[in-house]
């Protein structure tokens, strides 16, 4: 007899449907294969199954059983199709009606005693699985959380293997996991950072407003303890909260690498990633035999920071070219090429010299020119040339560590970051679906030709300072990116002269080449 039994392989971020297909027959020696490219935790499902089924009481007779998963020209990773494979085996072996699987999408790992683990990648699962019209999902109990956000969809999580076998032959009655998605929403956390614990900075605090604002990727310079980190640090708290579509393509990431917190079915607040500068770059980007997310994809809608930028490998710093500029990572394999997500804000920090104290009234630096020199080579060009805000931050006076205040706070500053936001939506929302930008840092071509243009006194202020601070061609388009948006958070309607100057303060390392 022939059972079938709906289940799903993830494919980058989603989910395509895969029926596993048990064939058992008497005739012959008895033997068990499983075809379909399975990678080498499905094939050892038979172990775990064949060890559940019996400690649970169930029994399968001496056959010569043959499973196929459909499409068999696809890899399959993983040990969610311990459960599909289990309930299939029961309906060829008979004491499972194959008509009760119909209709259901189902996958969880099995222990050798017949409860049922955790498995990744359910919540592209769910989707797959109302897109299919599905009778229902049957989950881990601990999955059945986060399935159960994807509305119109009856999930049901389960303890064991016996529990299940019960529920679909009607013997169990289970009600299905509910979330209740708008509390889930109301609840998002209250950051236990704030902008307003940091001293002084006020000029690095203006230049995250911009960069939060227009979407910017930022860059800070400066000596150790000026604050670097902690200005970073808070910038989340100053973005524009996460809409419900960005937050189940966040949470699809997370769900995908199984790194989504076992107590929350949905990723609610912007991500904030900060890997260490020994990351290789296929922990920076996403990789591996069988592709996995990366930390640019981790840090989709929310901010990368990398903490002594020139530290980390050359090599790794370059592939993060294609995803700043695209929004999107693409991996290549023998197998398989995917697609991940990386529309993330960079955020990076360095020193201004090996020793860090060049510039500093208060150390003196030991670097030489040459070393200096050599220590920012490490960055590309064309790796600068994504970085629209070049900001120097200083080291911290005495008199402004010792001020009660904190001067400019979170709620002040993302109340700015909003309104700007707003500004540019409307600007943007005229623009055809395959132009269709969010933020000033999108700009390019005729779209910035036309939402940039200056007047005659901005031109002529423009071009002196191109020629002054023998400004590039590509600095000069990314100080027109930042005037724009610091004329939106002043709630002008034109780029005026004030807002080019200190567009042009912030490109600090192109005033120094």
């Amino acid at each position: 007899m022939i059972a079938k039994v709906s289940c799903a392989a993830l494919l980058g971020i989603d989910a395509f449907e895969v029926t596993l297909e048990t064939d058992l027959t008497r005739s012959g020696l008895p033997a068990f294969t499983l075809v379909g490219l399975p990678d080498g935790v499905v094939r050892e499902a038979k172990e775990r199954v064949f060890t559940a089924l019996r400690n649970r009481g169930f029994k399968l007779p001496p056959a010569r059983i043959t499973v196929n998963l459909a499409p068999a020209d696809v890899r399959k990773e993983g040990s969610g199709y311990d459960l599909p494979l289990a309930l299939s085996l029961g309906a060829a072996a008979g004491w499972l009606d194959p008509a009760l699987l119909s209709g259901w999408y189902m996958a969880g790992e099995l222990s050798l005693t017949g409860e049922l683990r955790p498995v990744p990648g359910v919540l592209p699962m769910a989707v797959r699985a109302r897109e299919a019209g599905a009778e229902g999902l049957i989950l881990p109990e601990e999955n059945a959380a986060e399935a159960a956000v994807v509305q119109g969809l009856r999930v049901y999580g389960l303890r064991d293997l016996g529990q299940v076998v019960r529920f679909v032959t009607g013997e169990e009655s289970v009600e299905p996991a509910r979330v209740d998605v708008d509390a889930l929403w109301q609840e998002r956390r209250e950051f236990l950072v704030d902008f307003s614990e940091v001293k002084g900075q006020e000029h690095a605090k203006r230049a995250v407003e911009i960069a939060a604002a227009g979407g910017h990727n930022l860059l800070f310079i400066g000596p150790p303890g000026s604050g670097k980190t902690m200005l970073a640090q808070r910038i989340p708290t100053v973005l524009p909260p996460l809409v419900f579509d960005e937050a189940l393509e966040v949470t699809k990431i997370y769900s995908v690498a199984g790194e989504l917190p076992r107590n929350r079915s949905l990723m609610v607040a912007r991500p904030f990633r900060s890997p260490h500068h020994t990351i290789s770059d296929v922990g920076l980007v996403g990789g591996g035999h069988y592709p996995r997310p990366g930390e640019v994809s981790m840090a989709h809608r929310g901010v990368l920071f990398l903490d002594e930028l020139p530290e980390f490998k050359k090599h790794a710093l370059e592939v993060l070219r294609q995803p700043l500029e695209d929004g999107t990572v693409s991996i290549s394999r023998s197998l398989v090429t995917l697609s991940y997500p990386a529309d993330f804000m960079l955020v990076a920090a360095m020193n201004p010299c090996p020793c860090g104290y060049l510039g500093d009234e208060r150390h003196e630096c030991t670097c030489s020119r040459r070393s200096v020199d050599n220590y920012r080579a490490r960055l590309s060009g064309p790796l600068l040339d994504r970085i629209d805000l070049q900001v120097e931050v200083p080291a911290v006076p005495w008199k402004d560590l010792r001020q009660a205040g904190g001067g400019s706070d979170s709620a002040g500053m993302r109340e700015r970051v909003l309104c700007a936001r707003d500004i540019q939506a409307q600007r943007f929302a005229d623009l055809p679906a395959h132009r269709r930008i969010h933020t000033n840092a999108q700009l390019s071509g005729s779209a910035l030709e036309h939402h940039c243009a200056l007047d005659a006194t901005g031109q002529e202020f423009l071009g002196q300072a191109v020629k002054r601070l023998g400004l590039s061609a590509r600095a000069y388009t990314r100080i027109l990116r930042i005037a724009r948006t610091i004329a939106d958070l002043d709630g002008r309607p034109d780029i005026s002269t004030p807002q080019l100057a200190e567009a042009i303060n912030y490109r600090t390392l192109d005033r120094e080449t």
